[in-house]
């Protein structure tokens, strides 16, 4: 992304109001302050990552989210789009 030109910030946290730990919420990527990129390295996907993306793009306000799996023979990509956008 750096040799491309597109901004990226990587292990941004995202503050939530009710926990006071903030290393709580990591997401991998924030990309072009748009784009929340999270990614995998399991046998599946499961609802508690969709779930954990959706919590992320409520408190980011981004209304995109990736979550790429990697444990996959082909690369496993899931789009998430914020609910209440």
């Amino acid at each position: 992304m750096k040799k491309d030109g597109i901004s990226f910030q990587r292990e941004m946290e995202i503050p939530v109001a009710n926990i006071d730990n903030r290393r709580t919420n990591l997401v991998d990527f924030a990309v072009n302050n748009q784009i929340l990129v999270d990614l995998k390295a399991k046998t599946m996907i499961t609802k508690e990552d969709y779930y954990q993306m959706q919590r992320y793009l409520q408190a980011s306000k981004f209304k995109l989210g990736l979550i790429v799996n990697f444990r996959n023979r082909y690369l496993k990509l899931i789009h998430i789009i914020r609910m209440n956008s």
